[in-house]
């Protein structure tokens, strides 16, 4: 490893096609505002480095980035790279993370609109998030302990898995595709329309007018809270532990739940079940 402690990098393409670097303490900003500082690059280690400059790491592999900053004007900082780690570092520039493949992200704290689009392959612990249309057209990711506040994320994901998450986000997993979502708290508006093969466990769904036109949807002991006009012309199977506020024309399958302030039924095509029992699970 060729090793860069202290220094400060502002040029054009400043480390360009490195291979078998490591940068300590180092800071990426100056007057020549370069732009493209690691791309091409492989085997690079980044620790408690600075970065206040334009797309860095484009077309990198086997990258390692831990402790450092990613500021606002470091933008679409990550693109094209596989075989990339990241921890404990803040990511602040818009379009942070795009047709990546390979990505394992823990303790990092995510501030950048449009992030995570067309990721193949990522999983995220303990990390919080703050973006609009999240991780859009993404497959198989593994979220764990991930905090999100934004609007329409998750849209047309496909092969994943999200444990013990908290999202607050409006128009989530719009046409996602083959999800499991567990243990999780989903605040937002529209939820999940016309998703196919989502099935969520364990979870507390919060805001109007969820799980509308979707197919094969599963809701195993799930609680339902301030949710009006939900499952409006899905294919649905679901067992709720709470009343819900309403239910309007679901298209196929049974939904059993304690009580529901209003089942609405004026659609011919509307041939689901609504099954009040007392707790939800049937009799």
């Amino acid at each position: 490893m060729t090793v860069y402690e202290n220094k400060r990098f502002d040029e054009e393409r400043a480390l360009y096609g490195s291979c078998g670097v490591e940068l300590n303490n180092c800071r990426f900003d100056g007057p020549a505002d370069g732009e493209s500082a690691l791309k091409e690059s492989r085997e690079i280690r980044v620790k408690d480095c600075f970065f206040n400059l334009r797309y860095p790491f484009w077309h990198d592999s086997d990258l390692r980035i831990t402790g450092s900053e990613l500021t606002p004007l470091c933008r679409a900082a990550l693109w094209y790279s596989e075989n990339v780690r990241i921890k404990n570092t803040k990511l602040h520039g818009i379009k942070a993370l795009r047709e990546c493949a390979d990505v394992a992200m823990s303790g990092c704290e995510i501030v950048s609109p449009e992030f995570g689009w067309s990721v193949r392959g990522i999983e995220m612990n303990d990390c919080s998030a703050e973006s609009e249309y999240f991780m859009l057209r993404s497959e198989r990711l593994r979220f764990d302990r991930v905090k999100l506040k934004g609007k329409y994320s998750f849209q047309y994901i496909t092969d994943s898995v999200f444990t013990n998450c908290k999202f607050d986000t409006k128009d989530a997993f719009w046409h996602a595709k083959n999800v499991l979502v567990k243990d999780s708290v989903i605040k937002g508006e529209y939820l999940a329309w016309y998703c196919e093969n989502v099935r969520f466990e364990n979870c507390t769904i919060i805001g109007t007018q969820p799980l509308c036109y979707c197919k094969g949807l599963r809701l195993v002991n799930c609680r339902m809270t301030d949710t009006d006009l939900a499952f409006e012309k899905s294919e649905v199977e679901a067992t709720l532990t709470a009343p819900i506020l309403s239910i309007k024309n679901p298209r196929a399958g049974r939904i059993q739940v304690p009580g529901a302030g209003e089942i609405i039924m004026d659609d011919p095509a509307a041939k689901g079940q609504v099954l009040l029992c007392e707790t939800g699970a049937g009799k």
